[in-house]
């Protein structure tokens, strides 16, 4: 897959989490997970597990008010 591909993949999943963390980080744990799965399956993105629950941990974090968004490292296109 090419870089720019995957550049545009990742930018794709960063609007998805922006989006989560900026409405929903206050929600309960498995609706934050479930409004991420969502938003990436619409932007027809997938993150790696490991990735995921990283970004999901940064969201929990945020609670505390003091965090920001998580920044999505890497994504790819949905197969």
């Amino acid at each position: 897959m090419s870089d720019d591909v995957n550049q545009a993949a990742t930018e794709a999943a960063q609007r998805v989490v922006d989006e989560v963390s900026s409405w929903q980080y206050s929600a309960e744990d498995r609706m934050i997970a479930d409004e991420l799965d969502r938003g990436l399956a619409e932007a027809k993105v997938a993150l790696s597990d490991d990735e995921r629950s990283r970004v999901l941990a940064e969201i929990d974090g945020m609670k505390d008010e003091h965090s920001t968004a998580p920044q999505v490292r890497s994504a790819t296109p949905a197969e």
